[in-house]
């Protein structure tokens, strides 16, 4: 094994581009739980957004164009959700699961004459004078727009949630959703908006997979990227700072243990492909372990249905 073939600026390179399709669907997914709202079927609106971006970047020729369409696709998809759950008070769980099976039932289905097919993936930015800088440049700034918009998306939605009188209405319908009900607030339009808002985030991590990290559709591609999300999402203790590094500390897991194959590590190859995914389940062990700190940080109406004064 020749550990001297890694290179550190093409692994946090590649770490970055590995964790951005979990990004996106993490986030959009904590500003759901932030409202309160449980959405299982994150899965499921990622894949359709893969399946769906990539046919529109096909038929379109442009990447950017299928960014968007997966986009309206998760939207679309999680509004069903929001309408089963809020307006006809069925149990989230349960939607949030079924909405995981639909996704991809409906993504096998969509995406059946598309196999094998190459699409056009976003260009890599070209940033004067950043892009030049031996090392840092390489490292940091020759990324395609994605990458960079979902740091941006980040710290507008840190800077949302703590500074704007909407993001303060969200968490408070997220913490008790009858008190705002009590003070005027329209407690089901701020949920389906938040609860759309997650889906359109996990329908663009989807159309990253299958129009940057593989530009082509498989299959089940997604391999389990919405669990992770959301798993990451109760790791950073619903904070979007620690989401950020969840999603990076995941990236960079599987970029390494990839990184290690190509090395000529044959020893325990299984046990590497899994370590990304045995890592996030001991994180999640150990914070759940204290459930104090739990309960202290979770919105407090998580999870829970609203049944509205008529």
């Amino acid at each position: 094994m020749d550990l001297s073939s890694i290179s550190p600026v093409l692994l946090i390179a590649s770490l970055m581009i590995s964790a951005t399709p979990i990004l996106l669907a993490a986030i959009g997914e904590m500003v759901v739980e932030k409202s309160g709202v449980l959405n299982l079927g994150v899965e499921g609106m990622m894949i359709t957004g893969a399946v769906v971006g990539f046919v529109a970047a096909i038929n379109s020729g442009s990447p950017g164009l299928g960014f968007v369409a997966a986009a309206l696709a998760g939207a679309a998809l999680s509004l069903s959700f929001a309408l089963l759950t809020q307006v006809l008070l069925s149990n989230q769980v349960a939607t949030g699961l079924g909405l995981t099976l639909a996704g991809l039932g409906l993504s096998s289905l969509i995406g059946k004459p598309y196999e094998g097919m190459k699409a056009a993936s976003l260009p890599k930015l070209d940033i004067p004078l950043l892009g030049d800088l031996p090392v840092v440049g390489r490292m940091l700034f020759s990324h395609d727009i994605m990458v960079y918009f979902s740091l941006l998306l980040v710290l507008a939605v840190w800077a949302f949630l703590k500074y704007t009188r909407a993001g303060l209405i969200l968490r408070a319908v997220g913490e008790s959703a009858e008190s705002a009900h009590a003070l005027g607030y329209k407690v089901v339009q701020v949920r389906v908006a938040a609860i759309m808002f997650g889906g359109a985030c996990a329908g663009l991590g989807g159309a990253y997979l299958s129009l940057v990290r593989v530009p082509q559709w498989t299959e089940g591609m997604t391999a389990g990227a919405g669990w992770i999300a959301l798993a990451i999402v109760v790791f950073a203790s619903w904070r979007a700072g620690r989401v950020l590094i969840g999603a990076y500390l995941f990236g960079g897991i599987s970029v390494l243990q990839l990184n290690l194959q190509a090395a000529g590590m044959t020893w325990g190859v299984q046990y590497l492909s899994m370590s990304p995914y045995l890592v996030t389940i001991l994180v999640l062990v150990f914070i759940s372990s204290n459930r104090s700190r739990m309960s202290h940080d979770a919105p407090a109406n998580l999870g829970q249905t609203f049944h509205a004064t008529r």
